[in-house]
Order: structure tokens, then sequence, then C-alpha cells
């Protein structure tokens, strides 16, 4: 089973399973991991906005314009910043790192 790790608000480092084809969202929810998603994944607000470790940003695909017009809207928005709902576990994934932002803005 793939794994990936959160890196909580208050710095802690949580690794949990990660099947592959659910989102970083549905991951972080299945494993209580403290990320809203108002949305529910539609990508209507910013509210599950991840922070990418740099070594994995790379290995990502590119944003679509529908993400990057939403991340506009996250709080605390970094260079390899992502929302959650967007990022589909992969085998090429095993192993992602993402940290939480300090905060969320509502949605």
């Amino acid at each position: 089973m793939p794994k990936m790790t959160f890196i909580e608000r208050d710095g802690s480092r949580r690794e949990v399973e990660a099947p592959l084809g659910l989102s970083v969202l549905e991951i972080a929810h299945k494993h209580d991991v403290d990320i809203e998603g108002a949305c529910e994944g539609s990508l209507a607000c910013s509210t599950c906005h991840v922070i990418v470790d740099a070594e994995w940003f790379e290995k990502l695909k590119d944003p679509s314009e529908d993400e990057e017009d939403m991340l506009d809207l996250a709080f605390d928005l970094q260079e390899t910043s992502r929302l959650g709902c967007q990022l589909i576990m992969t085998e090429a994934l095993d192993g992602l790192v993402v940290k939480l932002p300090a905060g969320t803005r509502a949605a």
C-alpha cells in the first residue's frame, strides 16, 4: 500500500496509508487529518490547500487553470502550494510529503 506523510500545523509528521486513486483530501479525511475541504473536492474553494514538499512538487502534473484560480484565494500561499482535492495518489507519488498551511481562509 502506498504511503504519504502529512506535516501537521504543529510540525509533527504523520505517515498514513494512501490508497491509489484517492485524492490527498480524501486520504486526509480518512485519517482524521485537519484539512477542511468545504466544497468536498468540487474545485470551488481553497480550504484543502496543502504545501507540497519541494522534492515532490516537480513530480506532480501541472495544475489546471481552475485550480490556479482557487489557489489565488488560499491563505499562506507558497511556491509549491496545491489543492489536495486535485492531487490523486498514484504509484509514482508513493512517499509524497505535504505540509498543512498555517491556516485557511473561509470558503
